[in-house]
C-alpha cells in the first residue's frame, strides 16, 4: 500500500520485489553492483508503483563518477612513496577533465589489503577505485568485480593476462633508452643494479638493458642485485663498480639504487659523468636533486588514461579489448654526460 499522498516508499519496493532497501537504492545510485535479473525486477517494481526517489537520491545519483578511490601506503619505501605522491598528484590535476576528484586513504601493510576497500565502498565515499602496487596474487582485482565496482591499476596485473583495466609503464623500454644513451655518450661497460630475481616490475626492467647488448651482440656488462634501500643499494655498487671499472656506466631500476651508485663512487673519488655514467629510474625529486639522469614516468598521460576508463566503465562501457604499455623518455642530466 502506498502513503496517504500516493507515493510509494523506498520500503514498499523493497517488499514488492523481494529484496533490501539498500539493493534498491543501489538500482538507482549504484546499477553496476547489482545482478542483471535482480536490477530489471527492482526497476519494473520502481515503474508499477510509480516511485520517486528523493532529490537526494537523485543528486547522489548524478555525481556517481565524482570520487576515485585511491591506496596511499603509509610505511612504503622512499622510492615507491616518491612515484605514487607525483602520480596522486597527476591524478588530481587530471580529474575535474573527466567530471571526478580523487580521495586517497592510507594503509600500513607492504601490500594492498581489501580492508581499506571494503570500508571505503561501506562508506559510499567512492564509486571507483585507482589501484596501485600491482602484483601477483593481488586480491583486490576480483574482489572488486565480485561487488561490481569499477577499478583501473597503474600497473599490469601480473598473471591475470584477461584482465585488461590498466596502463603501464614500458620498463624494458625505459631501460634499453637509458643503457642506449651510456653506450652513445662513450662509456665502455654498461654494468645493471636491479631488484632480486623474481620482481616483475624489475625483471622487466632489466630485459631493455639486456636486450641492448644483445641487439649489437655485446656480452652483457656486469650485474648485481639489492633491496630497496640506499645502504643495501651503496654496499651492492661497491663490487659493481670495480667490475666495471673507471669509465664504465651502471644503468639502475631505480632512483635510489642510482644515489646508491653515486654515494659508492664519491666514496673512491670517482665524478659521477665524468668517471662513471649513472642513469635512475622513475625521474624523482631524488634525481632531481643529485642531478642523476633518470628515466621519466609518463605520469600524466597513464592518469588521463585509467581516469578515461573509469568513465567508460561507469557509463557501462565493456573492458578495453587490452591495457595499455607507455613508453617513458629519459631526463638527462650531468651523472651521464662527459
Amino acid at each position: 500500500m502506498t502513503t496517504m499522498a500516493g507515493r510509494a516508499t523506498i520500503r514498499e519496493v523493497a517488499d514488492a520485489a523481494g529484496v533490501s532497501r539498500q539493493t534498491v537504492s543501489n538500482s538507482l545510485i549504484h546499477p553496476e553492483r547489482v545482478k542483471g535479473p535482480t536490477l530489471e525486477r527492482v526497476r519494473r517494481v520502481i515503474d508499477e508503483l510509480g516511485y520517486r526517489p528523493s532529490n537526494a537520491a537523485q543528486s547522489l545519483r548524478s555525481q556517481r563518477t565524482g570520487a576515485v578511490g585511491f591506496e596511499l601506503n603509509a610505511t612504503g619505501s622512499a622510492t615507491r612513496n616518491a612515484v605514487s605522491f607525483p602520480f596522486v598528484l597527476a591524478l588530481s590535476e587530471r580529474a575535474p577533465a573527466h567530471n571526478g576528484h580523487i580521495v586517497t586513504f592510507g594503509t600500513t601493510s607492504e601490500h594492498p589489503l581489501l580492508s581499506g576497500y571494503e570500508d571505503m565502498v561501506r562508506s559510499q565515499l567512492v564509486d571507483a577505485f585507482i589501484l596501485a602496487d600491482t602484483h601477483e596474487g593481488d586480491p583486490r582485482p576480483d574482489w572488486l568485480d565480485g561487488a561490481r565496482i569499477p577499478y583501473a591499476a597503474f600497473g599490469r596485473l601480473w598473471g591475470r593476462p584477461e584482465l585488461t583495466s590498466w596502463a603501464d609503464v614500458d620498463g624494458a623500454h625505459g631501460l634499453r633508452v637509458a643503457t642506449e644513451h651510456l653506450l652513445a655518450q662513450g662509456y665502455s661497460t654498461v654494468g645493471f643494479l636491479g631488484w632480486p630475481a623474481g620482481s616483475q616490475v624489475g625483471d622487466d626492467r632489466r630485459r631493455g638493458w639486456a636486450a641492448v647488448h644483445e641487439d649489437r651482440s655485446m656480452p652483457l656488462g656486469p650485474e648485481a642485485m639489492a633491496v630497496q634501500d640506499l645502504g643495501a643499494a651503496t654496499a651492492a655498487a661497491g663490487p659493481l663498480l670495480d667490475q666495471v671499472g673507471r669509465g664504465g656506466a651502471i644503468a639502475c631500476a631505480s632512483d635510489m639504487f642510482a644515489l646508491g651508485v653515486e654515494r659508492a663512487a664519491a666514496a673512491r673519488g670517482w665524478r659521477s659523468g665524468t668517471d662513471i655514467g649513472i642513469c635512475g629510474f622513475d625521474a624523482s625529486v631524488i634525481a632531481e636533486i643529485e642531478s642523476l639522469t633518470s628515466v621519466a614516468l609518463p605520469l600524466y598521460e597513464i592518469a588521463d588514461h585509467l581516469l578515461g576508463l573509469l568513465q567508460d566503465r561507469l557509463g557501462g562501457a565493456p573492458p578495453p579489448a587490452a591495457g595499455l604499455l607507455v613508453e617513458p623518455g629519459l631526463t638527462i642530466r650531468s651523472s651521464s654526460t662527459r
